[in-house]
């Protein structure tokens, strides 16, 4: 959220023709710079310094004015030089102070900003630039509370500045006071509708509380008031991806990238497009890059760290999340949850434990903690109420959302399911007015991909693609056993499991046709040609192969994968495919308990999440028909539990291999797993998740509805 871009403050001079007289005292001279300064003629406003400076070396205001120029033309560090030698003056003013405090902030060096900036006021108390300054150091650094002060002071002396009303809307919108922050940057606004800066922020604003309507319309006229306004570009690109277009939000930071290719933000925000995008190589690239423009900024190597851990380099990764959470940022909080994040994937519950409850003590209402610990323990009375009454007063579209889904998990701790699953409603609610999905037309694409995948097609390709039998896919309904068997058979030493890839969906989405577009899928199976499925499935081969190239097998547990198992077998005919199944209602219930990390727009409503199962079924019914046995098998979850070496030693004899013993031991497997499931599989086989559903069953009418005659009595 940037403040109005200021120069830092010159002493005022009375404007005057310059003329220079032949012989001038170092009053003189100086007075005479400022006056060149203030015309616009920097070339003889030096030469007078720096003529000055030959008399008297450390001269404070011959070193302030060549802080300013240096400023201007872009050296800060020089600038920085200057005015420090300037404030070492005993008599330097509070003027100097708080322009070094801008010049500081604008280096990322915060808390050099800050000393600077205190000293500003406590020479000066009615500086208004001195109090401005330093609110605006202080917002960065995470100093909120003391920013507001400082700021309100300075609104309560210049009240019509619409610099001053966008600063202070940026101190509320970190405070998560988001209806302040809003009437702040309309304000801002209606003093200034030109103001390209304050409808950006407004933009994200929006955004935050979940309007992304107004908040694309406030980001559109940011840029069409100022084509270079950056952050809009940033903005907006997050708002496509709260819409979820990461593609547009692409196209915008390419927008941004074309006029400043190395902007840290921009790095950033795409990096994290492509990482969530299934291209983690593209994204490391992107985060390496930002952390090489600004090795300042926490942003930059938390989102390192984050691109790290998608490459499974742990040790990496968990060093820049030490790097981000050294460095001054508005919300270390969040840092210290991400690593956290990252411990709980490794199997280090305990060390995370830790790090959400730093977290918590930093900023009590940091939702990403209290939703991360609600995933590893039992809440007790007490926090059940400090979450409710952080959840009545936050106005945070996504904060609101973890809290609704960690309150419903704690209130069934207490065993009061009515009240749990009131919370679980809403937050399911919440998270579904976030976006557009049209059950209807999903529908209508499965009925596609069966009237186009017929036994013609199959015959006609059969044998085509490439013959690697190292691909494994596990498919199916999320939370329907995928991750478990996943890690029964990733425990075996000659099974890598690289988690749920979207290297086959993306080879899919990037299908053109002569025109260069994506054809779509399936409408493509009828324009492939025969040699298109040996170069795809190398390709597919290639990528996988990297991340396990010592594995016999590598496993992507993709569920979603379920809709292009035909593909898979024309691609890949020697690749085993391993369909989850588990009680229906169990399934969908079990969905609809989670906040998922990815993109699964069916799980959020009963009644869309029974009609995506039946879906789901009748399409796996059709590749049964089509599919050979020996490369497509289903299993059970609750034939799992039941009898856990039977389906294992089954399901390694399925991928070709030899039995090994360590797949009984699969919670001691501390490889990474990046699933909602990943604490689940860290212990060893339960029962308690079967026939869950039926306590809550007189809140389940629209998914039994909607499951119809699939439903287990």
């Amino acid at each position: 959220m940037p403040r109005k871009a200021k120069a830092p403050a010159a002493p005022e001079t009375p404007a005057a023709a310059v003329s220079q007289p032949q012989v001038m005292s170092i009053e003189q001279a100086i007075a005479l710079a400022y006056q060149h300064w203030n015309a616009g003629q920097t070339a003889q406003a030096e030469q007078l310094c720096q003529q000055v400076l030959h008399v008297w070396p450390e001269h404070g205001d011959a070193l302030h004015l060549l802080g300013l120029l240096a400023h201007t033309q872009g050296n800060l560090s020089l600038a920085i030089d200057y005015v420090q030698r300037a404030c070492a003056a005993p008599s330097a003013p509070a003027l100097f102070y708080s322009n070094l405090t801008e010049m500081l902030r604008g280096s990322g060096r915060l808390a050099e900003a800050e000393k600077a900036g205190r000293r500003a006021v406590a020479l000066d108390s009615q500086l208004i630039t001195g109090w401005s300054n330093l609110g605006i150091v202080l917002q960065e650094a995470g100093k909120l509370d003391e920013s507001l002060v400082c700021l309100r002071r300075v609104i309560e002396r210049v009240p019509d500045s619409p610099e001053n009303h966008n600063n202070l809307g940026n101190t509320l919108a970190r405070l998560g006071r988001l209806q302040e922050a809003r009437r702040e940057y309309k304000a801002a606004i209606g003093l200034k509708p030109s103001y390209s800066v304050a409808h950006s922020n407004l933009a994200k604003l929006l955004n935050d509380l979940g309007e992304t309507g107004p908040a694309m319309a406030e980001a559109r006229q940011a840029i069409e008031i100022e084509p270079r306004n950056l952050d809009a570009y940033i903005n907006i690109a997050a708002i496509c991806l709260a819409r979820s277009d990461p593609d547009e939000a692409l196209r915008w930071l390419d927008n941004l990238a074309s006029v400043a290719p190395n902007h840290p933000g921009g790095l950033v925000s795409r990096a994290r497009i492509l990482k969530d995008g299934d291209r983690p190589g593209e994204a490391l690239e992107a985060a390496r890059q930002a952390v090489a423009v600004a090795p300042q900024s926490g942003e930059a190597h938390e989102m390192l760290a984050q691109c790290l851990a998608r490459h499974d380099q742990s040790e990496e990764a968990l060093a820049s999340y030490d790097r981000a959470i050294a460095l001054p940022s508005p919300r270390p909080e969040d840092k210290l949850v991400g690593k956290g994040s990252l411990l709980v994937e490794l199997g280090h519950t305990e060390q995370a434990r830790a790090l959400f409850d730093q977290a918590l003590k930093i900023n009590p209402g940091t939702a990403g903690a209290w939703f991360n610990r609600s995933e590893l323990e039992r809440f007790d009375a007490a926090e059940i109420a400090r979450m409710e009454g952080l959840l009545a007063a936050t106005e945070i579209h996504d904060d609101r959302i973890m809290l609704e889904f960690a309150l419903a998990k704690g209130w069934r701790d207490v065993g009061d399911d009515e009240r749990g699953f009131a919370h679980l409603a809403e937050g399911n609610r919440l998270k579904r007015a976030s976006f557009e999905y049209d059950a209807a037309a999903t529908d209508h694409w499965i009925s596609s991909i069966i009237e186009t995948f017929t036994e013609a097609m199959r015959d006609r390709f059969a044998g085509l693609g490439d013959p690697s039998p190292v691909p494994v896919f596990i498919i199916g309904m999320p939370r329907s056993g995928t991750t478990l068997v996943e890690q029964i058979l990733s425990s075996h030493p000659l099974v890598h499991g690289a988690g749920e890839l979207k290297t086959l969906q993306g080879m899919v989405d990037h299908i053109s046709g002569p025109d260069m577009r994506p054809i779509g899928y399936p409408k493509l199976l009828d324009s492939l040609l025969d040699t298109d499925l040996p170069r795809l499935g190398r390709y597919y081969v290639g990528h996988v192969a990297s991340l396990g190239p010592a594995s016999a097998r590598i496993i992507d547990k993709m569920p979603a994968n379920f809709l292009y198992a035909g593909l898979i077998n024309l691609l890949l005919p020697n690749a085993r495919i391993i369909h989850c199944r588990r009680d229906p209602v169990d399934t969908c219930f079990s969905c609809y308990t989670k906040l998922f990390q990815g993109e699964q727009r069916f799980a959020y409503d009963l009644a869309e999440l029974g009609r995506f199962h039946c879906g789901h079924d009748r399409l796996m019914a059709h590749w049964r028909t089509l599919l050979p046995a020996d490369r497509l098998t289903d299993v059970a979850y609750e034939d799992v539990v039941n009898d856990l070496d039977g389906e294992a030693r089954r399901l390694v004899a399925f991928l070709g291999l030899e039995w090994n013993d360590a797949c009984l031991e699969f919670w001691k497997n501390r490889r990474p797993v990046h699933t909602a499931s990943v604490n689940q599989v860290r212990q060893p086989i339960y029962r308690s998740s079967v026939g869950r559903w039926k306590a809550l069953a007189g809140h389940l009418q629209p998914l039994l509805d909607s499951l119809a005659g699939e439903v287990k009595k």
